[in-house]
């Protein structure tokens, strides 16, 4: 059958209509941040002396898409109040209506283009969004601002397992080498190894470390055994990367999901307590992808009504729905962050505070 058969011709209208304005709403955002970026940024570029067409390819092809992940659900809520509100003005939902539509089947075109988007988002930011970022935050991080990298050369303390803690005192990242290394073992509370190193360095991948002038102390519950290898050296694995010497603020933008949550899951195992922010961000990638469905089924309850305000009225209760909507986004992550919920609810708290809104909206709906 062909599949075309499945859809009516006012769902391939809507549709259309659907996917049109969204475009249109895309190409004009696109237009608005670049110039708006480029205004706030020209001195730097300017400043760094860096060719039109490498800014361009460098970093407004890898901006645009990172721009569009954030306001994807923004565009979907414009979307569907501009041209479901003049739907309605023309007059044209409630002959459907009349006819003996119901709204729910009404709904249906809209909530299938809003999941048509809500894919395409999805997948954006899982895996596409992450591998443009690589380019954009790299140029951010080098041209716009190099404070987001950040080295840990002094004095360095982490874990490198669930008990088992490192210190070195000094960093090299130009060789990738450290002196006074040392790490300790733990059983419970207590030191059951500790191994020490004048100097250390990475050799090879993925966590291959020579040790110079070591030695190795066992502690029991009676005895106490140290051996001393100066002068000698031996190659170790150590849970332990030159990467965990750089601090990179964004670096969490720059992973897909896969690498994201095999950092996450190295981060755990070595008990780092870095991987909030990490977690915070996987959640958030699903949880704004849904909130374009969910903004695109309010948007269609609120301008399919016909009121005598207009487009003016639900482009105004659009921007108001907007606006609670970020703050409440805004209050997730501020639970997410200091754990006073599950980080996966609190990032989702304003997309189930927005479905109930929606389910209200569609109880009132016209019929």
């Amino acid at each position: 059958m062909n599949p075309a058969n499945y859809f009516k011709i006012v769902d391939r209208y809507i549709i259309r209509k659907y996917v049109y304005t969204f475009l249109f709403v895309l190409f004009l955002f696109s237009l608005v941040s670049v110039v708006f970026d480029l205004s706030e940024k020209i001195e730097k570029f300017l400043s760094k002396d860096l060719t039109t067409w490498y800014i361009i390819k460098a970093y407004y092809f890898n901006f645009i898409p990172w721009i569009h992940s954030l306001l994807f659900p923004l565009y979907a809520l414009i979307t569907v109040t501009f041209f479901t509100s003049r739907m309605a003005g023309q007059t044209e939902i409630i002959p459907m209506l009349g006819a003996g539509m119901s709204f729910n089947r009404l709904l249906w075109p809209f909530l299938f283009s809003g999941a048509l988007f809500t894919g395409l988002h999805l997948a954006g930011n899982h895996y596409f969004i992450p591998k443009s970022n690589k380019s954009l935050r790299t140029f951010d991080n080098t041209y716009i601002k190099p404070g987001n990298i950040k080295s840990r050369d002094r004095n360095v303390h982490l874990f490198v397992a669930k008990d088992v803690a490192a210190f070195l005192r000094h960093y090299q990242s130009s060789d990738s080498s450290g002196l006074d290394f040392q790490m300790e073992q733990y059983e419970g509370e207590k030191i059951v190894r500790i191994l020490k190193a004048r100097s250390i360095k990475w050799k090879a991948e993925p966590n291959r470390w020579t040790l110079k002038d070591y030695e190795i102390r066992t502690i029991t519950d009676s005895t106490e055994k140290l051996e001393v290898f100066a002068g000698a050296s031996q190659d170790t694995a150590i849970n332990l990367f030159p990467s965990d010497f750089v601090f990179v603020s964004n670096e969490k933008e720059m992973l897909t999901t896969p690498e994201l949550r095999k950092f996450i899951r190295r981060e755990t195992e070595k008990g780092s307590g870095i991987t909030k922010p990490y977690e915070i961000e996987l959640y958030r990638r699903t949880a704004d992808s849904f909130t374009t469905l969910i903004l695109t089924f309010i948007g269609t309850c609120i301008a399919s009504r016909k009121v005598r305000g207009g487009l003016g009225l639900h482009l105004a209760a659009g921007v108001v729905l907007g606006v609670i909507f970020i703050f409440l986004s805004k209050m997730s992550l501020a639970f997410a962050s200091n754990e006073m919920l599950h980080t996966g609810i609190a990032i989702w708290i304003p997309n189930l505070i927005f479905l109930g809104i929606g389910f209200i909206l569609l109880k009132k709906a016209q019929k």
